[in-house]
């Protein structure tokens, strides 16, 4: 049994601490003391729970903090962190320069307002809108934000039609159709702006991901629009917009009902342009009303900058843009949240200019080149069926097989963490089938397990 199911360490400490006695220093003058090994923390405990009543100097608060965050692990190491982790030195004095500066007030910052501008008409153009001038759209922190904005304008106008039409918006209510393979934030949209969400079962021969025909089996004319994926979560699969498409518009035709999409291409979004450029998945194909991205995955900037754009106004409706006067000049937003860090933005206009689209192309490229070589090797170890196609790719794909000393230290790692999960001896095994520790005072402020609704179907854990 594991020791640390028995062993409280925060109640040993408290019962363990020197009993007060008198002390030459007076409480000010402990206080007051300043030197490199923690001063007044050096042996008392870090306040945890409550804000101290006296304060320290900020370079030991920093150091303090700073040691504390070191049993973190590092980010460059992590490949399962959703986000970039690294930028060029330049990027980060352009972040560090910029990082008071609040998006919102474009009439104090109006040359980042212009970048913000700037980086809406490069992805516009990117995804083929019919016009960069017609198209708008806006940074969000990521793509979560995104999402919510896109399914928000779908569902206005199912509103705005359904009252233009003299039916009722409330019975039996609007519903969005996606597969279960959807990532949390589609179903978060659902759940939180009252939308029925329509899941449709995923399977081997789909490839886990949307089936467009059955798919069809869940639209009707409450269907507000249908959530297509542009690198599914779990897979990485892309799935087939225009496949999609082609049977709502025969939809359209049979019923008189239109039923938009909106496709969440908060991975392909900044891959498929480089590295697939004849894929037709954006808004060449004119039932896809918005989209969204991640520019802090495949758009290379720092954690906290996502994107959604329309293709044409007409598709985002008036009343979801808010016109704000208290700032100085007349200023237009419609996003989630007011306030917002100009330094993201910032971030990736850098990106643009810096890698322009060989650059990312390059990058794109790259990627799934180690993608291949990783899945066929984890493959060949026995151990693995790799569920995603990357490397089932067509016979006339090459790759550099000598450029791959990444993937060698990624792929010797997941063998020792294999091998040792098969040896029952092992102490990774051992860590594998540990149950759940004490309950602590560390756990305050953190939901308990159990303590959020039921999946509703999607790969996702509740929240």
């Amino acid at each position: 049994m594991p020791l640390s199911k028995h062993i409280n360490p925060e109640r040993l400490i408290r019962q363990s601490k020197d009993k007060k006695t008198h002390s030459h220093l007076t409480a000010a003058s402990v206080n007051s003391l300043v030197h490199p090994y923690g001063a007044r923390y050096g042996t008392d405990s870090l306040p945890k729970y409550h804000i101290p009543s006296k304060g320290i100097t900020a370079e030991t608060a920093y150091q303090l903090i700073h040691d504390e965050l070191s049993t973190d692990g590092h980010p460059t190491l992590n490949l399962a962190s959703f986000v970039s982790t690294w930028m060029p030195a330049p990027a980060d004095k352009l972040m560090l320069e910029n990082m008071s500066k609040n998006l919102i007030d474009q009439d104090e910052y109006p040359a980042t307002q212009l970048i913000h501008t700037r980086c809406v008409s490069i992805l516009a153009d990117l995804w083929h809108a019919p016009s960069t001038k017609e198209a708008i759209g806006t940074a969000t922190t990521g793509s979560s934000e995104a999402i919510q904005l896109g399914g928000l304008a779908m569902k206005r106008i199912w509103q705005e039609r359904r009252k233009a039409a003299g039916k009722s918006i409330h019975e039996p209510g609007p519903n969005i159709v996606m597969g279960a393979n959807a990532q949390v934030a589609l179903e978060k949209f659902a759940r939180y702006f009252e939308v029925e969400c329509r899941l449709v079962p995923v399977s081997a021969e789909g490839k886990y991901s949307l089936d467009p025909k059955k798919a069809m089996e869940f639209v009707d004319e409450n269907t507000i629009g249908v959530y297509v994926i542009l690198g599914s979560t779990y897979t990485g699969h892309y799935e087939p917009v225009k496949e999609m498409a082609d049977l709502l518009d025969e939809y359209e035709r049979q019923t008189g009902h239109s039923v938009p999409i909106h496709v969440d291409g908060a991975s392909g979004a900044f891959v498929a342009p480089f590295a697939q450029s004849k894929l037709l998945w954006d808004f060449r194909i004119p039932r896809v009303v918005s989209i969204n991205t991640s520019g802090h995955k495949f758009g290379l900037a720092y954690v906290g900058v996502g994107w959604v754009v329309w293709r044409s106004k007409e598709y985002l409706p008036k009343d979801l843009i808010f016109e704000l006067h208290y700032l100085g000049s007349v200023e237009y937003s419609f996003s989630l949240n007011f306030s917002r860090p100009a330094a993201p933005i910032i971030a990736q206009y850098f990106n643009f200019l810096h890698l322009g689209f060989e650059g990312y192309r390059a990058v794109a490229l790259d990627d799934l080149k180690n993608a291949r070589l990783l899945s066929r090797a984890l493959e060949r170890t026995g151990w693995y069926t790799v569920l995603s196609d990357i490397h089932r790719a067509k016979s006339d794909s090459t790759f550099d097989e000598e450029d791959s000393e990444l993937v060698d230290r990624l792929l010797a790692d997941i063998v020792e963490v294999t091998e040792d999960l098969v040896d029952r001896a092992s102490s990774t095994h051992a860590l594998d089938i540990l149950g759940k520790g004490y309950h602590s005072r560390a756990n305050v402020g953190r939901l308990d397990k159990d303590s959020g609704s039921q999946p509703s179907g999607t790969y996702a854990k509740p929240c």
